[in-house]
């Protein structure tokens, strides 16, 4: 497990536009955090480093949204779907030709693939953030160590 502290929103999205040049098809980041803690903005920022043009938004109501750039961006916010059991193709997505960045993937825990980064966002104050890399699989260990030189 790692940690980075940013101080900055343009900070944090310039720490996501790093990650994502690390990144290949068929990667999921999960990210956690509060409400606000900056998870949507994270994701901004892996959307600008695979040259997503298009605005990203959080999907609460859609669950899932599609974004294409260099690689597809898979954005989930799984919140609605606690106490369900509904599979809606997590598998086309964990394992396709794109990056899947899953937030509240908590809810959907049986569905995540074993390898995968994830990333707890905490807020520290109205800029500051501090953001906990803990990977599993030995390619996501290289991208943490990557990302952490």
């Amino acid at each position: 497990m790692e940690k980075i502290q940013t101080n900055t929103e343009h900070e944090t999205i310039s720490l996501a536009e790093k990650l994502a040049l690390l990144l290949k098809p068929g990667d999921v980041i999960t990210l956690e955090g509060e409400l606000g803690a900056g998870k949507t903005t994270f994701t901004k920022g892996l959307a600008n480093g695979l040259g997503v043009k298009r605005n990203i938004s959080s999907p609460t109501f859609t669950i899932i949204k599609e974004y294409e750039g260099e690689l597809p961006l898979y954005h989930m916010d799984v919140y609605r779907l606690e106490n369900s059991e509904e599979d809606i193709g997590f598998d086309e997505y964990f394992h396709g030709n794109g990056i899947t960045v899953v937030e509240w993937a908590q809810f959907i825990e049986d569905y995540l693939p074993e390898e995968r980064l994830n990333i707890r966002i905490s807020y520290i104050d109205e800029h500051k953030r501090e953001l906990e890399f803990t990977s599993t699989g030995t390619r996501f260990k290289w991208i943490v160590n990557e990302l952490m030189s």
